[in-house]
C-alpha cells in the first residue's frame, strides 16, 4: 500500500535581490511510503508513527534559487552512528525494513548560500509488539524442615513493545478479574526488563489447573495484532505438560531444560568467610533451567551414597536464598568427617531428556578464592580497524570459574549484540574490529560454577588503530587564472594522533614541495595558469592508513542555475510560441569574465538551434534572459546552456521547457489548459454548489490531505505542474457536490456532419480517481438560451487506480456554451477527484482504443 501525506511549514524568507536569487521558501517535507497515523504533540511537531519493517520513505521539498541542496541527519533514538555522522545528501531518504532502533528525529536541512536555511524536523515513532515469553515459578514448603500446606504458582508474562502493551490473563476462554477471585493476584514486579505482568495463584485449588493465557495488545495501533502464550497447569497426578518459552501449544512429555546443571559453593556467610573452615557452614547449591521447575527431580550424594536429611545435613528443596528452583545441601557446623565428594543429580520424570549431574570435592584444600589478573602487557590491546583481537584474563581458584565480559560503560552492549559473554578460559576474540568497538571491557567471575563470593574483576583496554579522517574529501575549487589558489587538509580525527608522513600529488604525480612538520596543517599554495589545472592530492598517513583530500581546480566557470519561476510561454502564430529562458550566473566572479554563453536547443534529440550568445557581464543574482523563437506547439524542448570565458567553456545545465497555454478568449480552440496560470484559463467555482475545486502541485500540497488519494503530481508527472482536485476529507458529507464552470464559448448553431445538424465538439481532459472512497465524475454540457440547461455527457464512478487516464466526450450544443466538471464525494475521505490538460476543440473526437470515450451528445 503507498500512502502519501505532506508537512507543510513556514521558514525565514527573503530575497536577497530581486532580480531572482532567493533563499530556501515554502519547504515541505514529504512522506510517501506506509504510515499507521500522523499526530501532534503538545508542542504542535508532527509524529509520524510507522509499523516495524515498514517502508519509510521522507522526502524533502524546497523553493529557492539557485536551487537548494537538501541534507538529511538524524538525532535521538540511538538509531546509528553512522547515519548521523555521514549525512545524506539526497531529496528522498528510504529506509526499508525500518527497525524500531532507528526511530527518533529526522532533521531536513536546505541550503543555497542565501540568506537563512530551511529546517524542519518530523519525528518517526517505530510501532511493534514482540512474542510474550512466559516462565512458571513455584514455591515449595520444605524449608529447613518447616512444611507449609499450601503451594503458590507465578505465572511471569513479559513482553516488549510500542506503545505500552495492555496484558489480560485468561483462564481458559474467560478473563480472570482480581477484584472477582480472591485466589489471584495480578502486580506488575519491579526492576524488570521489559513490560510483565505476574499472574499468581494463591495456595493451589481444584479450579485452578487449568489452561492459562497471557494476552497482548497494543489496541491494534498500525494493525500490529494481539500476540499471546499458553500455558496448561496440571495437579500432581496427571500428565504435566512441559512448555518451551515462547510456545503457544505445550505437549507431554516434553521439558525446556538446559544441557549442563550449574553448581555454587557458599561458605558460612554469616562469618563473611571466602574459605572452607571447619566449625562453620557451608552450602552447596545446584540448578538447572527448566519448566515448570518444580517437576525437576534433584537428588544428593555424598561420595555415592544417597543423603538422607538430618540435623548437620539440610536438604533445600527449592532455597529461597536462591533463584527459583535451586535446590541446596546446608552442612552445619562443617567437621573433618564432612570432607568428601558430593554429587547433585537433576532428573525429568517422564522425559525423554538425560538425568543430569555434578561432582564436587569438598577438602580445605580443593577450594581456593579465585585471583583473577590482567597478563604483563596485556592492560592495552591495540589493533588495526578490520582486524583481530584477544582480550585476556587470567584466574586461578578451585574451582576454576567461568569469565564473564562486559563492556565497562554499562549503556553499551558487547560488539555481538549481547549484554554479557562467557567464556570458559578467560579469552574474548573479537574480529572485523571497528573504531565504534574501542573502550574498556570488564572481565569477572561468574557467581556459578564456583564459589558463591564476591566476584572478582579486572578490565583490559581496547585501542583501535584507524588512518586519518580528513576534511575535504572532494571539494571544487574555481579561480581566477593567475590568482594565487591555497589548498588546506583538515585532519580531524585520527589514532594514532600523529601523522607520518603528508606529500602531494597533481594528476595522480607528485609535487615537490618545501619540508614542514608533518603535525601541521597540510596546505598547497600556487598561481593558477593554464597548465597547472587538474586534480590535487594530498594524502595524509600516521603509520596504519593513508586518507587523501581531493581538490578539483580549474578556471573554468560554473554553470549557470536556471530560474523556474518564469511566466508563461507567448503564443506567437497559431501553432508557435516563444519562450523567455531566464537564469543567474553560479559565482560569477570566482573565474575569469564570462563573455557569453552557448546555447543549445534540442527536440526529439535533433538540434533545432546551437549558437553562440553575448550577454552583459553576469552579476550575482542578477536574472539574465535570451528569448527562444519558432518553437511549435506543443512540443517540448531540451535546452543546454554553457558560459564561456577567455579560458574556455564551463558546466553545463540542462532544463527541459513545455508549452503551457496562457489565458486567451473563451473560444473553442485547440489549446489544452493544464491549469499552470492561477487565472486557470478562465475557469471558475459555481456559486451553486457545495464546495469548490481546489488548485494544487505537488510543491503546494495541504499537509492535511488524506492519504491514498488524490494524485501526486500533475498528468505529465512534474513537480511544478498544476491540476484541480475535489478535497473530500471533513467537513465534507456524502453526495457534497463541487462544480468548476469553462469560460462561455460564443458559437453559433451551423449545420454539422451528414445526419446531424449542428457542429460537433470534442471535451478532451485527464482524470485521476484513485481511493476506496471514490465517489462520482460528471461532465456536464451547460447551453445559454432562454433558461440555462445542463445535460450529461460523460460520467464515472468509483476507484479508477492510480494513474492518470483520457477521456473524450463529443458535444452538439445549440448555441453559446460552458463545460461544466462535477465532482461528487463519496462515502468516505479517500475519495479525491482530480482533472488535468482540459480542451474544447472543434470536431470530432480522434477515435484512439486507449481512451475512454462516450457516445454523441445534443443539445
Amino acid at each position: 500500500m503507498e500512502l502519501f501525506w505532506i508537512l507543510l511549514f513556514s521558514v525565514f524568507h527573503r530575497y536577497v535581490q530581486t532580480q531572482g536569487v532567493y533563499a530556501p521558501a515554502n519547504a515541505q517535507i514529504v512522506h510517501s511510503g506506509q504510515t499507521c497515523v500522523v499526530k501532534e504533540d503538545n508542542i504542535s511537531e508532527r509524529i509520524y508513527t510507522i509499523r516495524e519493517g515498514d517502508t519509510l520513505v521522507l522526502q524533502c521539498l524546497v523553493k529557492g534559487h539557485p536551487r537548494p541542496q537538501v541534507r538529511w541527519t538524524k538525532t535521538a533514538g540511538s538509531a546509528s552512528d553512522k547515519f548521523q555522522e555521514t549525512s545524506i545528501f539526497n531529496e528522498t531518504l528510504r529506509i526499508p525494513n525500518i527497525q524500531r532502533v532507528q526511530g527518533g528525529r529526522y532533521y531536513c536541512k536546505a541550503e543555497n548560500g542565501v540568506g537563512v536555511a530551511a529546517i524542519k524536523s518530523i519525528r518517526v515513532d517505530v510501532q511493534y509488539l514482540d512474542k510474550p515469553v512466559l516462565t512458571v515459578h513455584q514455591t515449595v514448603g520444605d524449608v529447613r524442615g518447616n512444611y507449609y500446606q499450601e503451594k503458590t504458582v507465578f505465572l511471569r508474562c513479559t513482553v516488549n513493545s510500542n506503545p505500552p502493551a495492555r496484558f489480560i490473563w485468561k483462564r481458559g476462554n474467560k478473563p480472570i478479574e482480581q477484584s472477582k477471585d480472591n485466589g489471584v493476584d495480578i502486580y506488575e514486579p519491579l526492576y524488570t526488563q521489559g513490560e510483565t505482568k505476574v499472574l499468581k495463584l494463591k495456595n493451589l485449588r481444584p479450579q485452578d489447573f487449568a489452561n492459562y493465557t497471557c494476552q497482548v495488545s497494543v489496541r491494534n495501533v498500525c494493525d500490529i495484532p494481539d500476540s499471546s502464550v499458553t500455558f496448561r497447569l496440571a495437579n500432581t497426578t496427571s500428565e504435566f505438560p512441559f512448555t518451551l518459552k515462547r510456545s503457544h501449544s505445550l505437549s507431554f512429555p516434553h521439558y525446556t531444560a538446559t544441557v549442563n546443571l550449574t553448581f555454587q559453593i557458599t561458605p558460612d556467610s554469616n562469618k563473611d568467610s571466602e574459605s572452607i573452615q571447619m566449625g562453620r557452614d557451608l552450602k552447596l547449591s545446584c540448578h538447572v533451567d527448566a519448566q515448570p521447575q518444580d517437576k525437576v527431580n534433584y537428588t544428593w550424594y555424598k561420595n555415592g551414597a544417597l543423603i538422607y536429611p538430618t540435623d548437620s545435613l539440610i536438604v533445600l528443596r527449592s532455597d529461597p536464598d536462591m533463584p527459583p528452583g535451586t535446590s541446596s545441601l546446608e552442612i552445619v557446623d562443617m567437621k573433618f568427617r564432612d570432607q568428601a565428594t558430593y554429587s547433585c543429580v537433576a532428573n525429568f520424570p517422564g522425559s525423554s531428556v538425560p538425568e543430569l549431574r555434578v561432582d564436587v570435592n569438598i577438602t580445605q584444600s580443593s577450594v581456593v578464592p579465585p585471583v583473577l589478573s590482567v597478563p604483563v602487557g596485556g592492560g592495552v590491546v591495540n589493533v588495526s580497524e578490520g582486524g583481530s583481537a584477544e582480550l585476556v584474563c587470567l584466574v586461578d581458584g578451585k574451582p576454576r570459574p567461568t569469565i564473564l565480559w562486559s563492556r565497562a560503560n554499562k549503556d553499551l552492549p558487547m560488539p555481538s549484540g549481547d549484554w554479557v559473554v562467557e567464556t570458559r578460559d578467560g579469552r574474548l576474540r573479537l574480529t572485523n574490529v571497528t573504531r565504534d568497538m574501542m573502550g574498556a571491557y570488564r572481565c569477572q567471575t561468574a557467581p556459578y560454577n564456583g564459589l558463591n563470593i564476591k566476584r572478582r574483576q579486572a578490565q583490559v583496554q581496547l585501542n583501535v588503530e584507524y588512518p586519518p579522517v580528513v576534511d575535504p574529501v572532494l571539494l571544487d575549487v574555481r579561480s581566477q587564472t593567475f590568482s594565487t589558489v591555497n589548498l588546506r587538509c583538515l585532519i580531524l580525527k585520527s589514532n594514532p594522533n600523529r601523522i607520518s608522513s603528508t606529500r602531494w600529488y597533481r594528476n595522480g604525480l607528485p609535487i615537490r614541495t618545501p619540508t614542514v612538520d608533518p603535525q601541521s596543517v597540510p596546505q598547497l599554495r600556487f598561481k593558477l595558469d593554464t597548465t597547472n589545472n587538474g586534480t590535487y592530492e594530498c594524502r595524509v598517513s600516521n603509520g596504519v592508513g593513508t586518507s587523501t583530500c581531493t581538490f578539483i581546480v580549474s578556471a573554468q566557470p560554473y554553470n549557470a542555475e536556471f530560474y523556474y519561476d518564469t511566466p508563461n510561454p507567448i503564443r506567437t502564430l497559431k501553432n508557435n510560441y516563444s519562450y523567455i529562458l531566464q537564469w543567474t550566473q553560479k559565482e560569477p566572479g570566482a573565474v575569469d569574465k564570462i563573455i557569453g554563453y552557448w546555447i543549445n536547443v534540442q527536440q526529439n534529440r535533433q538540434t533545432i538551434l546551437s549558437k553562440q550568445i553575448t550577454t552583459k557581464e553576469p552579476v550575482k543574482g542578477v536574472l539574465m534572459s535570451y528569448t527562444l523563437m519558432d518553437l511549435r506547439i506543443p512540443l517540448s524542448y531540451e535546452v543546454s546552456l554553457t558560459p564561456i570565458t577567455s579560458f574556455g567553456t564551463g558546466n553545463t545545465v540542462t532544463r527541459t521547457i513545455q508549452y503551457s497555454e496562457p489565458y486567451t478568449y473563451p473560444r473553442p480552440s485547440d489549446h489544452v489548459c493544464g491549469f499552470e496560470d492561477i487565472r486557470v484559463c478562465g475557469f471558475t467555482q459555481d456559486r451553486s454548489d457545495v464546495f469548490d475545486w481546489t488548485r494544487q502541485n505537488h510543491l503546494t500540497q495541504n499537509p492535511k490531505r488524506s492519504v491514498n488519494t488524490g494524485p501526486d503530481t500533475d498528468r505529465s508527472g512534474t513537480k511544478e505542474g498544476y491540476y484541480m482536485y475535489i478535497e473530500t476529507s471533513r467537513p465534507r458529507q456524502a453526495g457534497d457536490r463541487a462544480r468548476l464552470l469553462s469560460p462561455l464559448y460564443n458559437v453559433t448553431a451551423a449545420r454539422g456532419p451528414t445526419g446531424t445538424t449542428r457542429t460537433p465538439y470534442c471535451v478532451s481532459f485527464y482524470y485521476h480517481m484513485n481511493g476506496k472512497h471514490i465517489g462520482t465524475l460528471n461532465v456536464l454540457m451547460r447551453v445559454k438560451s432562454i433558461a440555462t440547461v445542463d445535460s450529461a455527457v460523460w460520467t464515472l464512478s468509483g476507484h479508477q487506480g492510480p494513474q492518470w487516464r483520457k477521456a473524450d466526450a463529443e458535444i452538439y450544443p445549440s448555441g453559446p456554451f460552458q463545460v461544466v466538471f462535477e465532482g461528487i464525494r463519496g462515502n468516505g475521505f479517500e475519495g479525491d477527484i482530480a482533472i488535468d490538460d482540459v480542451s474544447v476543440t472543434k470536431g470530432k473526437c480522434k477515435q484512439k482504443d486507449s481512451v475512454d470515450k462516450t457516445g454523441l451528445y445534443h443539445q
